[in-house]
């Protein structure tokens, strides 16, 4: 009889224990529920009450921010925006907001006229894994741009000495275009060999043959980092930083930047062995000077580190943006002939046909100066430039921005801006040409960003943009291979990235009696 009343009893206890459970899952779930509601009603508080000081734009859900307006490698929505929200809005990368800035008297207002105030860089975490902040756009950046402004002032843009090097390797162009016999051929790794020497002499003290592995490496390594920093997987890194901490998606992430400081070192160590203090060569050469001259500092900004970061960053941008643009100036040109034809004009009317363009030749050739800024502001390479920061808490256009927030000049807005462009959606090289038809400087014309983080090249890259085009224009006429449609400017804009990559294009020989006519009958 007992064990039958134990036996109910233990019947009756099993259900029991079993809606107890349940009651304490549910519970538990109640009040994490309450707990999440309470955690995502504060933030979201906390991001409204955040904003109010912060200039206006698309609400951010709590943590999450707005990711469909941080895709950076296409930032056009940004011109949605800024009609929605003004010139001045922001976005979140998560629970931090970025502040897009919009056209050109915005644009000027901050890196001109408040330019220290935005002139600060903010972590980007894939090259901060890398580079532990020793580049040119990292903590250290003030006496790293320092010193390559002063190298570059010294032994590159402005030197006769320079621009003999590049006219010579305008003829070693010159000659592999020819040797393509007017057939349909992509330019883009001739073009990038040519620069690809330039950059090279000036920072390894080395010049290559077209054919030698050694220079198509450094173009192929150069490339692939560009890309990389491009890429979605550093996009995404670089919004949810935690990913980085990811063995494996940290390594594939900066497996490009290995590569090419792989490449670099090894031109560290050969001129480490070969470094004479009294008789520097290159970029590098100097720069172990430096070092040597430091040596004594404690955590000194002139290490090895540095210059590792430096070379990249040099590198990356002396080569790919200035070869980049080269082709697309030559793809674009094809596409307008009478352009071109005016600007073979201005060229065989100055050289007489006789030498090749040279820098001095620039002023009486208004034209094709215009026409060279013209191409820059239609391609449009780098529409939101690299990223600023602040430098301390601003006031700004009634906005309040705190210290080292990140700020995004989208310079697409600057360059088709209406206010500073009688026809912003065309190519028109009138843009850059006064009433007397002389070549015309123009602030908004911020291809090269403005301020104290302005591209530190651009001499150096206009040097070779001019020298190289015009040579090439004056022995070349170029037309698009058979059965290609010329489209206009805009769509050209649209498809840059398939142009400059894949893009084909005729190089027809211009016979001499075509270039100049008195030249012609001189040497007869």
């Amino acid at each position: 009889m007992l064990s039958v009343l134990r036996q109910a009893q233990d019947g009756w206890v099993q259900p029991l224990d079993g809606a107890q459970g349940a009651m304490e899952l549910t519970t538990a779930l109640a009040l994490s529920l309450v707990l999440f509601l309470t955690v995502y009603i504060f933030l979201s508080w906390f991001s409204l009450n955040r904003c109010k000081s912060l200039p206006p734009g698309p609400t951010p859900v709590p943590l999450l921010g707005t990711p469909q307006y941080m895709d950076f490698r296409d930032p056009k929505i940004y011109q949605k925006l800024s009609k929605e929200y003004g010139s001045v809005f922001t976005i979140w990368k998560m629970s931090e907001p970025v502040i897009v800035l919009c056209g050109f008297e915005t644009v000027k207002d901050a890196l001109i006229n408040h330019a220290e105030q935005f002139s600060a860089r903010p972590i980007i975490p894939v090259m901060e894994v890398s580079t532990k902040g020793y580049d040119i756009n990292g903590p250290r950046w003030r006496s790293l741009r320092r010193f390559a402004m002063a190298y570059l002032r010294k032994w590159g843009t402005g030197k006769r000495t320079l621009e003999m090097r590049v006219l010579a390797e305008t003829k070693y162009l010159i000659q592999a275009v020819s040797e393509t016999g007017g057939k349909p051929f992509n330019p883009s790794m001739l073009l990038s060999c040519a620069v690809g020497n330039i950059i090279s002499s000036l920072l390894f003290g080395e010049k290559f043959d077209y054919q030698d592995e050694k220079l198509r490496e450094l173009v192929s390594c150069t490339a692939r980092y560009i890309k990389a920093v491009k890429s979605p997987l550093s996009t995404i890194c670089n919004i949810v930083p935690a990913l980085l901490k990811i063995p494996y998606i940290r390594n594939k992430a900066i497996e490009d930047t290995t590569y090419i400081q792989r490449f670099v070192t090894k031109y560290m160590e050969h001129h480490k062995g070969t470094f004479n203090p009294l008789s520097p060569k290159d970029y590098i050469d100097h720069y172990l000077k430096k070092i040597k001259e430091v040596e004594h500092e404690v955590d000194a900004d002139f290490c090895d580190f540095s210059l590792l970061g430096t070379l990249v960053g040099l590198l990356a941008a002396g080569i790919d943006t200035t070869s980049s643009t080269l082709k697309f100036m030559l793809m674009l040109i094809a596409h307008y002939p009478d352009v071109q034809a005016k600007v073979q004009q201005e060229i065989d009317e100055v050289t007489k046909s006789l030498r090749p363009p040279e820098l001095m030749d620039k002023p009486q050739m208004p034209y094709t100066n215009a026409v060279i800024h013209e191409v820059q502001r239609v391609l449009d390479l780098a529409p939101t430039a690299l990223f600023h920061a602040t430098t301390e808490d601003v006031k700004f256009r009634g906005y309040n921005i705190p210290k080292g927030t990140t700020v995004i000049p989208f310079l697409t807005s600057v360059l088709t801006d209406p206010s500073q462009w009688e026809t912003p959606e065309e190519f028109n090289p009138g843009h850059f040409l006064n009433e007397d038809g002389q070549f015309r400087t123009k602030l908004a014309f911020m291809a090269f960003s403005v301020g104290k983080r302005a591209c530190l090249g651009e001499n150096l890259a206009s040097m070779n943009l001019f020298l190289f085009f015009s040579s090439l224009l004056q022995k070349f006429t170029f037309t698009l291979p058979p059965g290609t449609q010329c489209q206009d400017a805009k769509l050209l804009n649209l498809n840059k990235n398939n142009i400059i990559g894949s893009g084909k294009i005729c190089a027809e020989p211009r016979p001499l009696s075509a270039r100049c006519p008195d030249a012609h009958q001189e040497r007869q």
